[in-house]
């Protein structure tokens, strides 16, 4: 089983004594004697001179905690592991019109060129440890389509690797080494209390130049880089390449606290690791199932704009819009509904929205989860019991039909009747007030009243007080979401 529970450990290296900063103090000391100088008015003077109040002191600066980076280094290396993977390379070979450059002067030869060809070809990764009987993680993208996998230790012995399990959505896999026994496993740590400016060990196998060591900084956390649906990214200037990839992120206490995954193509001290507590989820189901199976609530969300947050009346744009529910979903049977804004999950915080499909997938199937949520300005928490999560088919979403001749609105909008779903937006006008509208979206409610047609509109905002803000429910494609408009004068 997959130990990761264990304690911490204690600090590496020795303790050192810190150096006062007595020039702050005595800037400080100078300062109480102006303004004790100040505070005495002149013996002529009738009225006395009121003393500027002290100035806001900054807390105390501690002595950083320091530790050995040749000491931290040798200690986790034995740990961390260099993947070589290897794949068939099906081409096609070079020909002229019909495949075979010589063709013209002998005709077509059997098995010329043109054929399908196959080659070999040779991909390099790294690992880490993290079961003494050969469990080894990595990127998903490391080993994803291997015909092969050899694995070489830090002591230079190899072992012929089988994937266990891979999680390509969080670009996660976990592999095991046969015939290993006895080997150094690194301790996992925690991501979620990384801090900023905190110093990490990043070990690889970059350009396949065998472990190399890396000394930098957490730059960032919660990075989002488009990856895939849980990007949630460590941003460190530890220096990562290509063949760091699945390598550790290691604290100064010799802790995993992230995978090394992505970097920024064109930018130097700019990389991007996974969060071992999100890899702490899944590991232990890759090992025992081969796959993850993440819950789902069955609901659209959207980010809240501050438009967004003083049209529903919330507080501030932290949390997650619901747009849509799904029938039958477990939002529907916990009694969410469209307008709904999510603000926590079992407790945690949804600072952004994303953080809501983040957190629900750390749930397996079953289980019930608690939600805060607010709702027409008053607060509420709900239990939902997660369904399974399915990969969504792919599909184009089939516009709306057009109606007739479009119109122009005051909304500088270019409007056109759609029976049966509402009111089109044919084109946004130059000048328009409407943000987060486009071309294409169907108008289905302002301030929650439907509009099925132009006129409709046009009267549900006649209601409402020229300058104030509405909220407008629109469709766009196969999914609903708000979008808040300033009333214009009329």
């Amino acid at each position: 089983m997959i130990d990761s529970s264990r304690p911490p450990s204690s600090p590496l290296g020795r303790p050192v004594s810190g150096l006062l900063v007595v020039a702050a103090l005595a800037l400080s000391l100078g300062a109480c004697g102006r303004q004790a100088a100040l505070a005495a008015p002149p013996p002529e003077s009738p009225v006395v001179a009121k003393a500027p109040a002290p100035a806001a002191q900054l807390p105390p600066v501690p002595v950083p905690a320091t530790f050995d980076v040749a000491d931290l280094a040798e200690r986790v290396q034995p740990t961390v592991v260099n993947i070589t993977t290897t794949h068939d390379v099906v081409f096609r070979g070079m020909g002229g019109e019909n495949g075979d450059p010589f063709e013209f002067f002998f005709g077509r030869r059997p098995g010329g060129p043109g054929r399908e060809m196959r080659q070999k070809q040779t991909a390099l990764g790294t690992g880490f440890i993290i079961d003494p009987s050969g469990f080894v993680a990595t990127n998903n993208h490391v080993v994803e389509g291997a015909d092969g996998i050899r694995v070489r230790l830090a002591d230079e012995r190899e072992f012929e690797a089988e994937i266990v399990g891979r999680d390509p959505k969080l670009d996660v896999a976990l592999l095991k080494l046969k015939g290993a026994w006895g080997l150094p496993a690194a301790e996992l740590g925690s991501s979620d209390t990384l801090r900023v400016g905190e110093h990490v060990l990043a070990v690889g196998n970059p350009f396949g130049l065998g472990h190399t060591v890396t000394l930098g900084i957490v730059s960032a956390k919660a990075r989002s880089i488009g990856a895939g649906p849980y990007d949630d990214f460590v941003q460190t200037d530890a220096s990562i390449n290509p063949g760091n990839s699945g390598g550790p992120l290691f604290n100064w206490r010799g802790q995993v606290v992230g995978i090394n995954t992505a970097i920024r193509a064109g930018a130097n001290g700019i990389g991007f690791a996974i969060p071992i507590d999100a890899a702490k989820d899944v590991l232990p189901q890759l090992r025992d199932k081969g796959h993850v199976e993440r819950g789902q609530l069955g609901l659209a969300f959207q980010p809240i704009s501050p438009e967004l947050a003083k049209a529903l009346a919330l507080p501030s744009t932290h949390g997650a819009l619901v747009t849509e529910v799904q029938p039958g979903s477990a939002a529907e049977r916990a009694g969410l509904k469209a307008g709904d804004a999510i603000l926590s999950v079992n407790g945690t915080s949804i600072v952004h929205a994303e953080d809501l499909r983040r957190n629900v997938a750390r749930n397996a199937p079953g289980k019930t989860i608690a939600l805060g949520i607010l709702r027409g300005g008053e607060r509420k928490e709900l239990q939902a019991t997660l369904d399974a999560l399915h990969d969504d088919a792919d599909g184009d979403a089939r516009p709306a039909p057009r109606g007739g001749k479009p119109t122009s609105s005051h909304l500088g909008l270019e409007l056109n009747d759609v029976p049966g779903l509402g009111v089109r937006v044919e084109r946004v006008l130059d000048g328009s007030n409407v943000d987060d509208v486009q071309p294409g979206d169907v108008i289905v409610a302002v301030a929650g009243q439907a509009v099925p047609s132009v006129d409709a509109l046009r009267t549900a905002l006649a209601k409402l007080s020229p300058g104030s803000t509405a909220l407008l429910k629109i469709r766009r494609g196969k999914s609903e979401r708000f979008a808040a408009i300033t009333v214009p004068a009329r």
